[in-house]
């Protein structure tokens, strides 16, 4: 993928187009997390309540 990558740098591309190409990465890279996400969180049985015990767990020793 990065060799694909550098190839375009090869051409003298627009910054709309580098633009739109940085765009399509991170949408890619998003749903790829997105879709992991709910793939665990169906799978562990995770709901609102688990996520609310989450943000208030201390995980600093003191």
């Amino acid at each position: 993928m990065q060799v694909e990558l550098l190839k375009l740098f090869q051409y003298d591309l627009p910054e709309k187009q580098l633009t739109e190409i940085k765009n399509m990465l991170a949408t890619y890279f998003a749903k790829t997390a997105a879709d992991e996400m709910d793939r665990l969180w169906d799978e562990n049985g995770w709901d609102n309540d688990t996520m609310k015990e989450w943000a208030n767990e201390r995980m600093r020793k003191s």
